[in-house]
């Protein structure tokens, strides 16, 4: 019993934070108790680091666990930016309404990036830090096989999606949807498998064991059926560029046959890259602005927004002679629908005679002008026309500390320009630094170890990359699961490129 206790003791935070490691991605995300104004809730792995922070203060406190302080004043400062950025807009831009929610989102960043610490003291032999990227694995392998149950089985989802959503409804998923397996969406799903792929691989090399091939497969194949362009983009660049850098051809040629078979086992990601940007004969009110569409909207259609950009001919190489003369047939039925319907509009709750009407017919059909032009998908014009463009003025409005966490809503699908949004240039600044010195500091400890380690560095780098593309279409490093992720794999690295040479020659894999 006594050496039981012991065992517990001299290993606890390590315990608790490979339970944390399966939490995180596997436990959906269901509300224990929702925070007012926002559809954000305390969760489960809330609760679990809570305690996790806890125990790991009181082992330090107790001389069990040794803090990592490599980057510790970096973090803080950080930190402190945030908090500064709250109360700047808190208090003197006056542009965070609720003030519990500026800092809550503020103590969020503090929350994600505890677990860095956390992560990195846990490391004292490299045998903790392969039996901890070990559990990572078999939990993303956990989550690939809960994504083909819900793809082919039915497995319910619980999702984020919207503020109705987030109560913790138990979701059937139809079979068009983009599934999520255990996260709260398809978006959080598919960069965590981005930014796991290189990862995997770099570690089938390094170990020499080939049944992580198993891994990316079903890894890869799960991505496809999340349909998400842009962590499909940031696969493919930080895959190919990590077999090239580490000069793995053969295999290079492998995934590329493995990737075109994904692509088309998933119809729908082909059909979504198609639909980023269409040529359409629309319609512009031009006494209004407003832009009409003639599309179906349907679950299985990913409809056109209102963004376009006005072409005088389409070229013909890109779009054929027959797709140009449907659009020009079509515009006319479609004008015709259109002044019906604003005609009607008019009529319903006042009389209007017979010639007001043909002169109301001739206004509108004057007005509506026919217009070629490339427009772009609801997805990406949403972010154009309301997000991007909201964020960017809060960072001209307080440029240097931003006008605070929160004050640009939940979402702006773009992380960069959130932070700025939020933080300004400031905080952009310092967590950008944080990120790079991360890169930098393994590299620089590679120096002092044997060539082989090079494929793990790799892979860390390339994965990190691909978070970094997706940030440019997703809050990426907001999403609770991908970041708590990302902070743990990132403090297992660090810990692992800090021990001396020494102590990695002792232990043995």
């Amino acid at each position: 019993m006594k050496k039981l206790l012991k065992f517990l003791d001299d290993n606890l935070i390590k315990i608790l934070l490979t339970g944390f490691i399966f939490l995180v991605p596997l436990w959906p995300k269901l509300p224990i108790r929702m925070i007012n104004y926002t559809y954000i809730a305390i969760r489960l792995e809330d609760i679990y680091l809570t305690v996790m922070i806890l125990a790991f203060a009181i082992q330090l406190l107790r001389k069990k666990i040794k803090l990592a302080t490599t980057f510790l004043w970096l973090f803080i400062l950080f930190w402190l930016s945030v908090f500064l950025s709250a109360l700047w807009g808190i208090y003197f831009e006056k542009t965070i309404i609720f003030h519990h929610l500026g800092y809550l989102h503020a103590l969020r960043r503090v929350e994600y990036m505890s677990v860095f610490f956390i992560a990195a003291s846990v490391i004292k032999t490299k045998e903790d830090f392969f039996n901890l990227m070990k559990a990572f694995f078999f939990s993303v392998f956990l989550v690939t096989v809960y994504g083909f149950g819900q793809k082919f089985l039915g497995f319910p989802a619980v999702q984020t999606m919207n503020p109705e959503y987030a109560k913790g409804y138990i979701l059937n998923l139809t079979p068009e949807a983009r599934i999520s397996s255990t996260f709260a969406g398809h978006y959080d799903l598919a960069s965590y498998l981005a930014f796991a792929i290189p990862l995997i691989i770099s570690f089938s090399f390094f170990l020499k064991k080939k049944f992580y091939l198993i891994f990316y497969i079903l890894a890869l194949f799960v991505l496809t059926y999340t349909s998400s362009r842009i962590s499909f983009i940031a696969y493919a660049v930080t895959v190919l560029g990590l077999l090239i850098f580490i000069r793995k051809y053969l295999f290079l040629l492998f995934v590329i046959i493995l990737t075109a078979f994904a692509m088309t086992s998933s119809g729908d990601l082909i059909s979504r890259f198609l639909k980023t940007v269409q040529f359409k004969r629309i319609l512009v009110d031009e006494k209004t602005g407003s832009v009409y569409i003639n599309q179906n909207i349907t679950t299985k259609e990913l409809p056109a927004g209102s963004f376009y950009v006005k072409v005088k001919e389409p070229p013909k190489q890109i779009i054929p002679t027959e797709a140009i003369a449907t659009e020009v047939a079509k515009i006319n039925t479609f004008k015709e629908q259109i002044v019906e319907q604003k005609v009607k509009e008019a009529t319903k709750n006042k009389y209007l005679t017979q010639k007001e009407i043909d002169k109301l017919i001739a206004s509108l059909s004057a007005n509506l002008k026919a217009v070629n032009s490339f427009v772009s998908d609801i997805s990406f014009a949403t972010r154009l026309q309301v997000e991007w463009p909201r964020a960017i003025n809060a960072f001209m409005q307080s440029k240097i500390l931003g006008t605070g966490p929160s004050s640009i809503t939940e979402a702006t699908d773009n992380d960069y320009l959130r932070w700025l949004g939020e933080t300004g240039l400031l905080g952009t600044t310092l967590f950008l630094i944080i990120l790079f010195s991360l890169v930098l500091y393994i590299w620089k400890k590679l120096k002092k170890l044997a060539k082989e380690s090079n494929i793990i560095a790799y892979g860390f780098t390339f994965a990190l990359l691909a978070l970094l593309i997706n940030a440019t279409y997703i809050d990426v490093f907001e999403a609770s699961k991908v970041a708590y992720t990302f902070w743990t794999i990132a403090g297992l690295f660090m810990g692992y490129f800090s021990l001396s040479v020494s102590s990695r020659t002792r232990s043995n894999l």
